[in-house]
């Protein structure tokens, strides 16, 4: 079976060898191969002001962000690759965020309190960093990742969202690439 898939390239940077480049072509080319229909974002394509007020988060978007809103809508299953900075998402990305989940897009209000909006959806989290993944994972208890899974993403109703932990980046050398980007193009294929 066949989905609909959005892949954010969320890594500020726009030279094409950074390795969540390479990982999130590999996620997309794989899934276009098998039929899955891929829509591509890249992060650093977009000019993004930051949201100042609580006022300006409860209005509505500016038409660049209402377009990412509708592949968001589009797509049953949103993968996300970023890099892990200073313990947590990019500032350019949470930035991205805070602008399309902004008014009730994510989580409306109703008598009952919040509602979550994108329900149905799916997503995959694959993240890279310079530390080990372990370590990620045990001592700092992967709050940077947790605060987008739970705080942003499942908050608006995605769910499953799993997550894809590629530590170590700089260190497991080409043959450890290699091995990552196997591993992704078959979760581009199941659109997983």
């Amino acid at each position: 079976m066949t989905k609909r898939i959005l892949i954010l390239l969320g890594h500020p940077d726009p030279r094409p060898d950074r390795f969540g480049a390479a990982l999130a072509a590999a996620y997309g080319d794989a899934a276009e191969s098998v039929g899955h229909d891929v829509r591509r974002i890249h992060l650093a394509d977009i000019d993004i002001p930051f949201l100042t007020s609580q006022a300006e988060f409860d209005s509505p978007p500016a038409a660049p962000f209402v377009a990412i809103q509708q592949d968001i809508l589009w797509a049953e299953h949103f993968v996300l690759v970023f890099p892990l900075w200073m313990g947590a998402t990019p500032a350019k990305l949470k930035a991205l965020l805070e602008q399309v989940f902004r008014g009730s897009f994510a989580l409306a209000q109703s008598p009952k309190g919040p509602t979550p909006q994108l329900k149905g959806r799916s997503a995959r989290l694959i993240v890279t960093m310079g530390m080990p993944a372990l370590i990620f994972r045990v001592i700092f208890g992967a709050h940077g990742l947790l605060a987008l899974d739970k705080g942003a993403l499942r908050l608006a109703g995605l769910a499953p969202i799993r997550k894809s932990i590629v530590g170590s980046v700089e260190a497991i050398g080409p043959s450890g690439r290699r091995r990552w980007l196997v591993r992704i193009r078959r979760l581009g294929t199941l659109g997983i």
